[in-house]
Parts: C-alpha cells; sequence; structure tokens
C-alpha cells in the first residue's frame, strides 16, 4: 500500500475495523459467487457428459436396431477384460441327456422327399429301333429299371361350384280336375347347407386361403390380387378385405368363447403393439394387445384398442383374477392395487415383471458403463442357467430348484443394485436400468414363488412377432373394424398354431360349418383348436383302424382254400 493510500484510512479505531469488516465481506461474497459459478459450471458439464452419454446409447441402440444383430448375445469371458470376479454358483443337478436323433436335421445331401406325397409314374422306354441289339439284331429283353424321383409343383386352380337345389312339383294337385285339387303345384325345393358367408361370393377354402395368406403367411391383398390375376381372376383388393372383414363376423362367437376359455386362466401373458391406422390421408398408431392362456386353456387371444389407455386391457380382463405377467405399463397398476386410482383391492392381481426386459436395459448399457452391464448380464445368465436345467421338470422339482438355486443369487443381485444405485447417474443409461430393475424387484422376483410362472415374458413377444413381421409387408389398417377383424382372425391362427395344426385346412373347416350351428356355447366348442384337433386325430385313427381291417380281411380270404 502507498503512502497517499495509508493517509486515506481513518485514525478511529472502531472506523477502522468497521472499514476492514466491509471489505472482508466483499471478498467472502466474491468468492461465494466466484464458488457458485464453479459449481454451476461443474454441473453444466456433468449434465453435458451425461446428455452426451445418453444421446451416444440411442444412436448405438438404434444404429443397432437398424444394422446390428438383434440377438442378445453374451460370453461370460468378457468380464475377465475388467478384472471383475463373479461368486462361484452351487452345481445344478444335471438333466438327463436329451435324444437328439429324433430332432436332427440334415443340413446338407438331398433328403428323401415325404412319403405323403403322390407318386405319378413317367415311363422312359427306347424306340423300337433302339431295342435291336447292334450285334445280333435281334430285340432285346426288358431286364428292370432305374428309377429316381423329382420333386414338381403343381399351381392351385380356382374352381367354380355350381350348387344346383332341385325343384319338386305335384302334377295333380294343380290339374283343376281332382275335387281335391286347390290349384297349388306344392312346390319344394331342396335346401342348400349354410354358407361360410352369406351371398358371399368366394367358398370357405377361398377365404381360408385368403385368410392364412394374409394375416399368417404376411402377403398383402394387392399381391393376392397379382396371384389371382395370373389365373385369370380379376379380383379386387378391396373385395378380398371385405370377405376378410365378413368371415371374421361369422367367427366372432368362436372368439369370444376362446375369450372367456383365455380369461378362466389362472396365469396370463399380455403384452401390445402398434398397428397404423389409415385416418384422413395420415396414419394414426392404433394397439393391438395379445392375451395367452396358462395350460388348462391354452389359446392365444388379440384385442384391438384406438388407443394404448389403460381402458382397453382393464375392459377386457374385467373382474379376471390370477397372475399378470407384463411389462412396466403403467396402464396396469390399477389392477396391481397401485396408484391414486387403484381399482382392486391389492392381491386379485398379482403383477409378474419379465426379467428379458431388465436384461434388455443392461445390454444396452455395455458401451456407457461395461463392468457393471456385464457384471449383471452375467447373473442374469446363470438365472437363465437355472430355469434352463427347470424347465424339464416336475412343478415341484422346479419350485424347490428355484428356491435352493435362484433365490440366493437374487439375493446377491438385489444387494448389489442397492449399493451401485448410489455411484452412479440416475440418469445414465447404468443408472436407468438399475433403477427399473429396483422399482419392479418385487414383480421380478415372484417367480420364484410359483411353479407355474415364467421368468420372462417371451412368450407374448413371440406372439405379436407374427404382427411386426406382417406390418413390413401390408403397412396399415384402412380403419378401426378392419383391425379388430385382423385381431379376431389372428386368434384363431395364433391358438390353431399353439396346437400344430394346418392353419388353412381349420379355418376352411370352421368357415364351412360354424354357420350351421346354433351358436351356442355347447356347439360351438367343437371348433375349439384342441378339441378340433382331437377329433382330427380320432377320425384319422379310425380310418387307419378300418384299413389296416380291410387289409387284413384281404389276406385271410387269400389264405383260405
Amino acid at each position: 500500500m502507498d503512502d497517499a493510500a495509508l493517509l486515506e484510512l481513518p485514525d478511529d479505531p472502531v472506523a477502522l475495523k468497521r472499514l476492514i469488516i466491509d471489505r472482508d465481506a466483499i471478498i467472502f461474497r466474491q468468492r461465494a459467487e466466484h464458488s457458485a459459478a464453479l459449481k454451476q459450471r461443474d454441473e453444466s458439464i456433468q449434465l453435458l457428459v451425461q446428455d452426451n452419454q445418453l444421446l451416444r446409447h440411442r444412436l448405438s441402440a438404434l444404429l443397432r436396431s437398424s444394422y446390428g444383430p438383434h440377438s442378445e448375445r453374451f460370453d461370460p469371458r468378457q468380464l475377465l477384460l475388467f478384472g471383475l470376479l463373479v461368486p462361484p454358483l452351487e452345481p445344478v443337478s444335471p438333466r438327463p441327456p436329451r435324444d437328439k436323433s429324433a430332432n436332427r436335421r440334415h443340413k446338407h445331401g438331398r433328403q428323401k422327399l415325404p412319403d405323403h406325397l403322390p407318386r405319378i409314374a413317367i415311363e422312359h422306354d427306347l424306340s423300337d429301333e433302339e431295342k435291336n441289339c447292334p450285334c445280333c439284331g435281334q430285340e432285346r429283353q426288358r431286364i428292370g429299371f432305374e428309377q429316381s424321383e423329382q420333386l414338381e409343383y403343381v399351381p392351385a386352380n380356382f374352381v367354380v361350384l355350381q350348387h344346383q337345389r332341385h325343384k319338386y312339383a305335384c302334377g295333380h294337385c294343380n290339374c283343376g280336375k281332382c275335387p281335391k285339387c286347390d290349384g297349388n303345384a306344392q312346390i319344394e325345393m331342396a335346401a342348400k347347407a349354410a354358407e361360410g358367408v352369406d351371398q358371399c361370393l368366394a367358398g370357405p377354402g377361398l377365404l381360408a386361403y385368403v385368410i392364412t395368406s394374409k394375416l399368417a403367411d404376411h402377403l398383402p391383398l394387392y399381391r393376392l390380387e397379382q396371384i389371382f390375376a395370373r389365373q385369370q381372376v380379376s379380383i379386387n383388393r378391396s373385395t378380398l378385405c371385405g370377405w376378410m372383414n365378413a368371415a371374421a363376423r361369422v367367427v366372432e362367437p368362436l372368439y369370444k368363447l376362446i375369450c372367456d376359455r383365455v380369461r378362466l386362466s389362472q396365469v396370463l401373458h399380455t403384452d401390445d403393439t402398434t398397428v397404423p391406422i389409415q385416418h384422413q390421408g395420415h396414419c394414426r398408431q392404433g394397439r393391438l394387445w395379445t392375451y395367452i392362456g396358462d395350460e388348462s386353456n391354452p389359446y392365444i387371444v388379440y384385442d384391438y384398442t384406438p388407443t394404448r389407455a389403460a381402458s382397453g386391457p382393464l375392459a377386457w380382463l374385467g373382474t379376471w383374477k390370477g397372475f399378470l405377467q407384463a411389462d412396466a405399463y403403467s396402464g396396469y397398476d390399477k389392477l396391481y392395487g397401485q396408484g391414486p386410482n387403484a381399482a382392486r383391492a391389492c392381491g386379485d392381481v398379482i403383477e409378474v415383471a419379465c426379467w428379458a426386459h431388465a436384461r434388455r436395459k443392461f445390454f444396452d448399457a455395455q458401451e456407457s458403463d461395461p463392468a457393471r452391464a456385464l457384471w449383471m448380464l452375467e447373473m442374469i445368465r446363470r438365472l437363465y442357467a437355472v430355469e434352463e436345467q427347470a424347465k424339464d421338470l416336475a412343478p415341484p422339482d422346479r419350485l424347490q430348484l428355484r428356491q435352493t438355486q435362484s433365490v440366493p443369487i437374487l439375493e446377491q443381485i438385489h444387494l448389489w443394485l442397492i449399493e451401485q444405485q448410489t455411484q452412479v447417474l440416475p440418469k445414465s443409461p447404468i443408472g436407468q436400468a438399475i433403477g427399473y430393475a429396483l422399482n419392479q424387484w418385487p414383480a421380478l422376483v415372484i417367480y420364484t414363488t410359483d411353479a407355474r410362472l415364467s421368468i420372462d415374458n417371451n412368450v407374448s413377444e413371440r406372439a405379436l412377432r407374427r404382427v411386426a413381421v406382417g406390418r413390413k409387408n401390408w403397412l396399415f389398417a384402412g380403419h378401426d373394424e378392419s383391425a379388430q377383424a385382423a385381431a379376431i382372425l389372428w386368434s384363431l391362427i395364433a391358438s390353431a398354431q399353439r396346437h400344430e395344426l394346418d392353419v388353412q385346412l381349420y379355418l376352411r373347416s370352421v368357415l364351412a360349418h360354424l354357420p350351421a350351428t346354433d351358436g351356442s356355447p355347447q356347439a360351438m366348442q367343437n371348433y375349439l383348436p384342441d378339441v378340433w384337433k382331437r377329433d382330427l386325430l380320432a377320425e384319422q385313427q379310425a380310418a387307419l383302424n378300418a384299413h389296416h381291417a380291410q387289409l387284413l380281411q384281404a389276406r385271410t380270404a387269400a389264405r383260405s382254400p
């Protein structure tokens, strides 16, 4: 400090102290403002880093979904790259070796053609000149033949069924000569069997073919229109669409019966996916839900709603009670007795979460935090290893195996999640994965308390795969009614495929015979996929027994003197 500044200082000690205190307050305030600015800068940098990680994570997930492999494979040896040690897993009792000879597939070489295909013999013979011996000139004798088989395809053909209803009239009652004659010819015409779709040009077989081609084989209607045109049959795609909607109305009573049977299940799997709906020059997103029954009610049902509002699944489930395995959609909270507008008492519907959903979040977090993500993936892999051993066991043994093997792994995972949650950013990919697992924890571990439950909800995702694959081909539905009609027909197709039926054959039988029933549940029960398959197998076995009886009778007659 220079002399001029010293002269400006007051001589009063009190004033001098006050001056020093004011100066210190200014310095303290400046330091506090500087510290706050630095803290705000650090927080901004941290947010930028977090946003950058999130954007990189989303970009990586988008690129992988578009160009990368869709499988979520994980190699446990990746943990060694980070020096991570996972506690050893107690050995699981090995399953008996599976006989692979029955399911062995020959990937190379020509396979034997199926025996059930009809054979048409085509003879290739020498000409008369070629039959003469070049040595002596005499005609050579046939000593055998060499046979080879070639698979050929005969295209399907359209046929026209002419329904001729014969009329009969009395030639005596209108003669006018008999006193008993009333002048009425008493005309009677033969009754016609009930048609699949009333006043429809298409027969049950053609309807079944159109439905199977679009909804099971994912063939758009405009391509069917082109296929039919190659056979000189012109059917507009709008007509094909009308046929499908009319067929859905015919089988709707059977669809409602299947829905009622699925609602009798004690364990339900459900999921949903989008369905583009054409609306005023653009497409809006409708929603298609699937509900999969348990082993006692082995059917798959689809239901369409215009939006993803919770009122859709709540209305379909109604008063149903049991285990509901689904994703973490908040609309189900009313069923679980959670949230401010809970519609059920807690315990009526028990939530069962999906470990595949939880695993997917850790799999996507590998790039941002590989050490934590890989550790968690290894622990989840061990849970699935237990399920691989348990799937062929009886329910009591499966439950015991889960209690002894899966529960300790789950306890270890839970402690790790609680510990790691305080060490990661909440909005980072790994933080969101940990938060999701902890929020869903009670529902993630419930599967270890009941042998009927599954570790994941993949069965629902597989059921919706047929919708996702078809959506890439037919692109959108014309309106809500068409989407609901497709949901009805999909229900019959998926339920038939669950029982390994020929979908086209099953739909043809249903469309041909269902209209002739009285519409009662007792009559329609015969057309449930499992009942229909049982009756079909019984008819085939009866026909086979009759054929064997005829062969035995023919052999006995041939041996008798």
